[in-house]
């Protein structure tokens, strides 16, 4: 029987366009739940599939201080995920969520 081999998965090796960029921290904020490591870990995966040593250059940070900051190890910043979803051409948006609430609304 042939032995098989297999390698691990790089989601980073399937982000080619800012459409799939874009989805793909879409999906993430949405399954975050409020972990700040998961999105800085979703935001260095797109980094390292447009090319992190662009991305720190167009963020204006150091390539090393960027791999730090997107590991997945720690909570960067708020303005260091603010530089580098800019340097990713990506756009950061809000929407309301619609909530449950035993607050009576006024009419």
């Amino acid at each position: 029987m042939a032995k098989t081999t297999t390698t691990r998965y790089d989601v980073a090796e399937h982000l080619r366009t800012p459409e799939e960029m874009a989805a793909y921290l879409e999906a993430c904020l949405e399954e975050a739940n409020g972990n700040a490591a998961f999105i800085a870990k979703a935001l260095g995966d797109i980094a390292r599939a447009k090319g992190m040593t662009q991305v720190a250059r167009d963020a204006g940070l150091s390539r090393e201080s960027l791999y730090k900051a997107l590991s997945g190890d720690r909570n960067p910043s708020f303005d260091t995920i603010l530089k580098v979803i800019g340097a990713l051409g990506l756009k950061l948006h809000a929407e309301a969520v619609q909530r449950n609430s035993s607050i009576p609304q006024v009419s």
